[in-house]
């Protein structure tokens, strides 16, 4: 690259810090405030950008990509999960995608016990009933839900975030199930005090409590598809702060309406944009805003990641975070 200032758009507005550093470094173009760019605005952000910083807000797919000026040669994802971006055209146009892996570990890992506390203590009931004046008092069978400890908790993906969820579980005294694509080494499932299932559907159907931790790919779309949500003990619930689209969300409703699964937590969503309308209307479903990387530590380090990223890539070495299509 030449040594000028590379040109770097940013879809969204981002932590002021990390606006900052980026109108130091480069020939910076924020993003609109309040809402994420339009289909033209992205067009436009290709065709004249060295850099374009979205978020999974943005559809960075085969059409845009054809559109893309020469310039562009580095898509740096504000982000760790980069699903919403055609890797393999990108690679093909010769231009490189970054994300910001390990920032958001904790922070989702914090969200996840925080959403199946709230399923199995009734948390967003009992706020509903002192917001709304109707408390009567304390009552010995009011409000009952279930203890915590001793549960066992089945975790899908033994990633970074998996093992982060695995460490807060083992503190609550939880009883730690995983499948993965691979097996752990022996000592780290001895340290997590984890039991590897390689069959999902015999761990779906032995577990209190499922969490969904592992990406969004071509093999784990649908993965808790109507079959294997079928086997799922009635009195257990489902937890995802990973990606919608692992979960088939209109067999999950289903299977709430009729009681089938005892509750859902649910950050993500199959539309991406929102969840469905009949999730928000039933009383044994959390469902939050994809809060789970929301922390002002976190998202001020994820920009600094894609600070480095760009910063690496400018100084002609190829990005720390690269996305790589083989391991996806």
């Amino acid at each position: 690259m030449p040594s000028r200032r590379l040109t770097v758009v940013v879809t969204r507005r981002l932590p002021g810090p990390v606006e900052a550093r980026m109108a130091e470094l480069f020939n910076f173009t924020p993003g609109p405030e309040g809402r994420p760019m339009s289909r033209e605005e992205l067009v436009e952000a290709v065709r004249h950008a060295d850099v374009l910083v979205p978020n999974l807000r943005d559809e960075i797919d085969q059409s845009l990509l054809a559109q893309a000026g020469d310039q562009l040669r580095l898509i740096a994802n504000y982000g760790a999960g980069v699903d919403h971006i055609d890797i393999q055209t990108a690679r093909q146009r010769g231009i490189l995608v970054s994300s910001t892996p390990d920032v958001v570990t904790e922070d989702t890992a914090d969200m996840t016990i925080a959403l199946i506390l709230a399923l199995l203590r009734r948390l967003p009931e009992g706020l509903a009933l002192m917001q709304g004046e109707a408390w009567e008092g304390w009552s010995p069978n009011a409000l009952l839900g279930s203890r915590i400890a001793g549960k066992r908790l089945g975790i899908l993906g033994m990633g970074r975030i998996g093992q982060a969820l695995a460490r807060r579980a083992n503190a609550f005294g939880m009883q730690v199930h995983y499948h993965n694509r691979r097996r752990l080494r022996e000592e780290t499932e001895a340290d997590l005090k984890a039991r590897y299932w390689e069959s999902l559907d015999q761990m779906v159907a032995r577990m209190d409590v499922i969490s969904v931790n592992c990406p969004h790919t071509p093999s784990t779309f649908h993965l808790l598809n109507a079959r294997r949500l079928r086997l799922m003990k009635p009195e257990a619930v489902l937890v995802n702060t990973s990606r919608g689209e692992v979960i088939d969300e209109n067999a999950l409703t289903r299977m709430l309406r009729a009681g089938e699964i005892a509750g859902a937590g649910l950050d993500v969503f199959g539309g991406r944009r929102d969840a469905n309308p009949r999730l928000k209307a039933l009383n044994n479903v959390v469902l939050l805003p994809h809060m789970g990387s929301a922390t002002r530590e976190g998202r001020i380090e994820m920009g600094e990641k894609v600070i480095i990223n760009i910063k690496t890539f400018a100084d002609g070495h190829r990005p720390p975070d690269q996305v790589v299509p083989g391991v996806l």
